[in-house]
């Protein structure tokens, strides 16, 4: 089954200092189709005015992964890490037990855009931890690059506690690209820019998304180029 999730059906919040776009049910929304797709609970596209941000706040019992699309994100925990995340950089926070932290667009003039998705983990109780990593930007031309993982690499792809893959790609004009999984798991598409085609019957452009169960193999074609975030789940 492949549902498909429109960009313009997503709820859109303005906070003037921050838009968002919410995949799932988040803060004020509330809506029992979109409440959690697997583990994944949350999907945010924010937009976050220059030298605008949240103040600390605190999270637990959740996997955190954040893609840097444009801009300069600055995060700070009451772990005492600080640290800056550009594009190519992904930010992983387990807030396990509890932790505190806020994120800023330390640009004066630039806006920041993102995405931050929740994960439930796969156990509870865990020392909370944090971490940037950096994949390679000029790996991603037809290739499904993973960027966070239960099978974390050091520096290279963030390590998450739970079942999952979370893979970049960037496609050639009119160049398939080709995933499998075994049966029983899902699959989340997010189409970052342009426009694709899946598996020859669905039409998805820049951020619609596809809610994939019960399908083992999935091509991807895009007749103009495009880049995509797909997230293998159990």
């Amino acid at each position: 089954m492949i549902a498909i999730q429109r960009a313009d059906e997503r709820y859109s919040a303005d906070n003037g200092w921050l838009k968002s776009n919410f995949s799932f049910s988040f803060a004020d929304y509330y809506d029992p189709n979109y409440m959690q797709f697997g583990p994944m609970r949350v999907m945010n596209d924010d937009s976050i005015a220059a030298a605008q941000g949240f103040g600390m706040h605190p999270h637990r019992e959740m996997e955190i992964v954040t893609i840097v699309l444009r801009g300069r994100l600055e995060h700070r925990d009451s772990l005492g890490n600080i640290a800056e995340t550009t594009w190519g950089g992904i930010q992983r926070m387990s807030a396990g037990t509890g932790v505190f932290h806020s994120e800023f667009n330390i640009s004066k003039e630039e806006q920041l855009d993102l995405l931050q998705m929740w994960f439930v983990p796969n156990e509870k109780g865990v020392t909370p931890s944090y971490e940037t990593t950096e994949f390679d930007k000029d790996r991603l031309a037809d290739v499904l690059v993973p960027v966070a993982s239960v099978n974390g690499v050091e520096g290279k792809v963030a390590r998450v506690h739970q079942d999952m893959t979370v893979y970049l790609s960037e496609l050639s004009v009119n160049k398939p690209l080709t995933f499998s999984q075994p049966s029983g798991r899902k699959a989340f598409l997010f189409v970052l820019e342009g426009d694709i085609s899946l598996n020859g019957m669905h039409e998805l452009g820049r951020r619609d998304a596809a809610r994939i169960t019960d399908v083992s193999e999935l091509t991807i074609v895009s007749p103009e180029g495009a880049s995509i975030l797909l997230i293998d789940l159990p």
